[in-house]
């Protein structure tokens, strides 16, 4: 591992974004994206991975000038197509378009098909609560997970996330319903390290905490074992419903994971006048499990973001620990 400053990977970034064809603003919003990520501790989702991104590029299979744009609406509810354009860019877009409605109507929802992977779905969970929104956001994405108790991998990892804003700081939960992302199991086996919990399958039907037996199938662990299973088809119903768009099953079809389907649901919660009491209602809950005495000396609970909001504290004073391999990786392809 090595250590690098948010400012120096901005910079590094936004040169070989826009080394690939982006625009100095889509460059420069790309590269602040996959710095954050990276500030929140979420290598996985961050600066790991820029080189697989960068591949979709060459591809085609991401368009670079492609923008969202809207297709459909009835009142607060629209559907936009991607038309295979950056997931972090469209997600940014419709996070945004979401926020607006809720605002001008107390909620707003924008269900988005055609896209590519949005990386980390908290960003915009925080993008929303720092606009004073209520988030509630997913995506389906490729097959990676059994629908429980099957072999063949049929159902998606669909990302999950909700955000609510609070001026101590802002709650975010943000996961896979898989026990861990295919990204953090990557960034274990770049670590050379063993899952701390079962993630996955191996080749012969037994769970696994070894990242490279996992990842030669791509068979998830479900969070939760068949609730988790549930929960992602139910997800994948949804998204595939609200946007008229792509399943898991069709993504699968694909020879890349791309053209997924996305809500974005916002909800602004000062169109109640009790702002106060709602405050309270929240720190009541926060407080309520701060206080419960560990099982381990030492230990406490966080309530969903707060390790992030430290980890980017902590990353911003010391700097980011991150792969060598992979900057290496990086530094070699703007080089190129």
């Amino acid at each position: 591992m090595l250590t690098i400053s948010s400012k120096e990977m901005q910079d590094v970034l936004q040169a070989l974004f826009k080394k690939y064809g982006f625009t100095d603003s889509r460059a420069h919003l790309l590269a602040e994206v996959h710095t954050q990520n990276t500030l929140y501790g979420v290598n996985s989702h961050g600066i790991n991975r820029v080189p697989r991104f960068l591949d979709y590029v060459k591809k085609g299979v991401v368009k670079i000038d492609a923008k969202a744009e809207k297709v459909a609406e009835f009142g607060n509810i629209e559907r936009w197509d991607g038309h295979q354009g950056p997931g972090v860019l469209n997600a940014i877009k419709c996070t945004n378009r979401a926020i607006e409605l809720a605002k001008s109507s107390g909620m707003g929802l924008v269900a988005l098909r055609n896209t590519n992977h949005w990386m980390r779905g908290g960003y915009y969970g925080w993008q929303a609560a720092n606009q004073g929104c209520i988030a509630i956001l997913f995506t389906n994405t490729q097959p990676n997970m059994p629908a429980w108790g099957a072999k063949e991998s049929r159902i998606g990892n669909n990302p999950f996330v909700v955000s609510i804003p609070r001026k101590e700081g802002h709650i975010v939960l943000d996961m896979a319903l898989s026990q861990f992302s295919f990204g953090k199991i990557n960034e274990y086996k770049l670590q050379g390290e063993q899952l701390p919990f079962a993630g996955g399958w191996d080749e012969e039907n037994k769970l696994s905490r070894d990242p490279e037996k996992i990842l030669k199938k791509e068979r998830g662990l479900p969070i939760g074992y068949w609730k988790g299973s549930a929960f992602s088809i139910v997800l994948d119903m949804l998204a595939t419903l609200l946007s008229a768009g792509n399943s898991t099953y069709r993504i699968g079809q694909k020879k890349y994971e791309t053209a997924v389907s996305q809500v974005y649901l916002c909800i602004y919660p000062e169109v109640f006048p009790d702002k106060e009491l709602q405050h309270s209602l929240i720190n009541e809950i926060i407080d309520y499990t701060h206080d419960a005495p560990p099982m381990e000396a030492g230990k406490r609970t966080y309530y969903p973001g707060e390790q992030s909001a430290n980890a980017r504290k902590q990353n911003t004073q010391n700097g980011m620990k991150i792969s060598k391999e992979i900057w290496q990786n990086i530094l070699t392809l703007i080089e190129e």
